[in-house]
This record gives C-alpha cells, structure tokens and sequence, in this order.
C-alpha cells in the first residue's frame, strides 16, 4: 500500500468519524404527549396496581382505582409532565381513590375478595387489612415502596413525628401477630413477594386514555346542560317574578256589635188578620199576575 492510499484511507477514516460525531450529537426527537403518557403508564401502572392490591385486599378496586388515576393524569397532563415526580402524582391519586370509605356503597365492592392461596400470605393481608388506613399507607410507602420518612409523611399529608408513630404503630401490630416480621427488611421483602404473586394486569395505554377522553366529554357536556338549565330558571323567575312590592292580605277580622240572627216566631193575631188582607186586595183591581203559593 503506497503512502497516498494510507492518506486516501485516513481521510475516508476521519470523514466517517465525523459524520458519527455529527448523528451522535442531533437531539433526540421530542415525545408526543401520548407517547410520553403511555411510557409513563407502562413503567408504573403494573407496580401500582399490585401496591394498590396490598392497601385494599381488592383485586378489580386496584385496577379501577390506577385506572381512574391515569384518566386523571391524562385530562391534566400539562401539569402531570412537568411534575418533579410524575409517578408519585399518580400514586397519590390512586391511593386516595382506592381509601375512599364511598367504596363500601357499592354494591360490586361489597363482598370481599377470595383469601390468598398461601397461609403466610393470607396472614400477612389479613394483618394489613386490619390496620387503619393511614397506618396501612405509611407502612406500604415505607417499608413497601422504599420512600424515606419525609417523603411519605409529605405524600400523606401528616408531619414528620405523626408518620413515625403511624409506622411504628402498624410495625408492632404486624409483628404481634407474625413474629417472623419484626425485621423491616423481612417486612418489605414479604411485601414485595405478596404483591407479585398476584396476577394483576392494567389496561392498555391507548383504551385509558380513550375513557379518559370519554369521561371528560361527558363532564364537560353534563355541566353545560347543567349550566343552560341554571340560566333557563333564572330566565323564567324573572319573567314571572313581581315588579314591584304587593303587601300581603291582612286576615280577617272579627266585626264587633252585630246583633244575632234570630229566628222567625209565629205571628200574632194582628199580623195574622194583616195577612189574610193583604192576600184578598190582591186578587181585587185590576187584572194582574199574581204570584202562586207552592
């Protein structure tokens, strides 16, 4: 090989680098926001179903209620994406609609769901389901998702000392009735097999965000009729409305002085003879009608 080719390849080398430098360094295209939804949906939906499995006991309640929060996420999506933590805004929505106590008067979410095969596991849920339910979410958000304490006591809305104790309080009641869990990292290892050993699917991206289109549409129709009908009322009361004061009737008032009705006694003998002489001029004279005694 002659010393030009070695240039002519060096050359040909360098260009190629080049042009890879040049493709590296291009921006990636930015996401449409149904793509980004639907990444965000395929990287947590599944996870938070199953965390929503452990704080209801409720299989379909799970699924509706990470359903109904990615519909959420969906109508509010500008502000969900520039979230410094888009999955936690979701957690929060679905959890809040999962505890909601309105669940107990539906009737598909009466009955409860069939216990979990596995003795141990069915132990650890029944424990968990008698929990209150902020004790419930604090023990699930820390031991379960792994969040340090301020970041639960900031997603349920309590301070600091008040998180710790609602920990503290359904750690010693988990490990009253299952001493093999006083260990936390035990704990959250049990958490994490009993929430994967259920076969939880969510929905696919495209039919949430379908109903959440859906639902909005509905709303959003339901509250111009509601609307039409307010301005409609308004309409016709003051079409029908009086203009101008009208005092009320007075009621009624008792006429003093008013002698009482008495009825009429028989005639005396004057007014009787009256009579009879009032009744013969009356057929004498002239010719008249003359009125007929029935």
């Amino acid at each position: 090989m002659t010393r030009d080719q070695v240039a002519q390849g060096a050359g040909a080398t360098g260009e190629l680098t080049a042009a890879q430098q040049e493709h590296e360094e291009l921006p990636a295209a930015p996401l449409t926001p149904a793509q980004a939804f639907d990444a965000l949906y395929t990287f947590c939906a599944a996870a938070l179903v199953r965390q929503t499995y452990l704080l209801t006991g409720r299989r379909e309640l799970a699924r509706e209620s990470v359903e109904r929060a990615f519909q959420l996420a969906w109508q509010r999506w500008p502000e969900v994406a520039v979230d410094r933590d888009p999955p936690g805004w979701v957690r929060i929505v679905a959890y809040e609609y999962a505890l909601s106590p309105w669940h107990r008067l539906r009737p598909r979410h009466r009955n409860p769901d069939p216990p979990v095969a596995d003795p141990p596991d069915r132990a650890l849920m029944a424990v968990l389901l008698e929990l209150p339910p902020p004790q419930r979410r604090t023990l699930l958000l820390y031991d379960g998702v792994g969040l340090d304490l301020p970041e639960t006591a900031a997603e349920t809305e309590a301070s600091t000392p008040a998180t710790a104790y609602r920990l503290m309080n359904a750690r010693a009641a988990i490990a009253a009735r299952l001493p093999d869990l006083v260990d936390p990292s035990d704990l959250h290892e049990r958490l994490a097999l009993l929430a994967s050993t259920q076969r939880l699917r969510a929905a696919q991206p495209p039919a949430v965000r379908t109903r959440s289109e859906r639902r909005a549409r509905f709303w959003t129709r339901a509250a111009i009729a509601f609307t039409v009908a307010l301005i409609g009322t308004t309409a016709l009361t003051l079409r029908t409305a009086p203009t101008h004061y009208e005092p009320p009737v007075p009621p009624g008032a008792e006429v003093q002085g008013v002698p009482p009705r008495v009825g009429r006694g028989a005639l005396s003998e004057a007014e009787e003879g009256l009579r009879e002489k009032l009744r013969e001029s009356a057929t004498n004279g002239p010719e008249r009608l003359v009125p007929l005694g029935r």
